[in-house]
């Protein structure tokens, strides 16, 4: 009887068990199926943007994803018959400012709120908190008449201060998020040896600081290739000019429809930020989880 009930008991496991891998099989199966949806929604306008840079002619009616015959025309037009080289230029400028203004007020300002206990400190984090939920275009007309006032309008500088300004209470919870999570114990333990607060930040904590502070640096860079409100809002000639500018007129002036220049302008503007991405892949995510983990 015993062994009747056994043998019963487990045929009914294994039941369950073939049962349960068959269910796993088929929830494998559809989310492989919708990841492949998901990438091909996502991969082919970038493969039909690459393929039409190379197509020949300038309308639409020439951009497919593999074009017939493939030329370099229109990378040579672009960078001949346009003013590419200077909105390029510009942009990189302003990206250099806002990554290098960005990395230093953020490291600073985080290490301030998780480390020096100050008068105000919880109501200023609230207020840096509160900040970082309103995007940046909602004080665009404040930020216009602010730079018409002090003369800063139409100035590539004064695009790159509005940037560091926009994205510093973002950048101010990650570094405190992450220098929370170092070891008191080191400051402690230099200020015990008679270093100051200065020199425990800048040889100690700065150092520690790195994946994040690369995680920053790189996010930074790239906003303003992306950015097209404040560009469009606070640079008037056109020798001032980003990127994103630049392309926008080049398919929307009247007397211009050149979309296949337009889409080499993307790939080239898009070529040196996906390398730096590749590179710095495995800073950008530890930054990016080590930042999540305290806020």
């Amino acid at each position: 009887m015993s062994a009747t009930t056994g043998s019963a008991r487990t045929r009914r496991s294994g039941s369950v068990e073939g049962r349960q891998r068959v269910r796993d099989g088929a929830t494998s199966a559809i989310m492989h199926l919708v990841l492949a949806v998901v990438a091909i929604i996502v991969i082919y306008p970038l493969v039909w943007v690459v393929g039409s840079s190379f197509g020949p002619g300038g309308g639409l009616a020439n951009a497919t994803p593999i074009p017939e015959n493939a030329t370099f025309d229109n990378y040579v037009h672009l960078f001949t018959q346009t003013n590419y080289g200077r909105w390029y230029l510009n942009s990189l400028y302003v990206a250099t400012i806002n990554m290098a203004g960005s990395v230093a007020l953020s490291a600073l300002c985080g290490w301030v709120f998780a480390r020096i206990r100050f008068r105000g400190r919880k109501a200023s984090m609230l207020g840096i908190l509160i900040l970082q939920m309103f995007p940046s275009f909602l004080t665009a007309i404040a930020v216009y008449m602010l730079f018409l006032n002090f003369g800063l309008l139409d100035s590539l500088t004064g695009l790159a201060l509005v940037s560091i300004a926009a994205a510093l209470p973002y950048n101010t919870w990650l570094m405190k998020g992450f220098t929370d999570n170092l070891p008191a114990s080191l400051d402690e333990a230099a200020a015990l040896d008679g270093a100051g607060r200065l020199t425990i930040f800048r040889k100690i904590v700065l150092p520690l600081m790195r994946p994040m502070l690369t995680f920053v640096a790189i996010t930074s860079f790239t906003a303003p290739w992306m950015d097209f409100i404040l560009p469009r809002l606070l640079l008037q000639s056109s020798g001032k000019q980003t990127v994103a500018l630049g392309l926008f007129q080049m398919i929307t002036d009247q007397y211009s429809n050149d979309f296949t220049t337009f889409a080499a302008g993307a790939v080239a503007l898009a070529l040196p930020i996906t390398i730096l991405y590749i590179v710095l892949q495995r800073h950008l995510v530890t930054g990016a989880m080590a930042g999540a983990e305290k806020g």
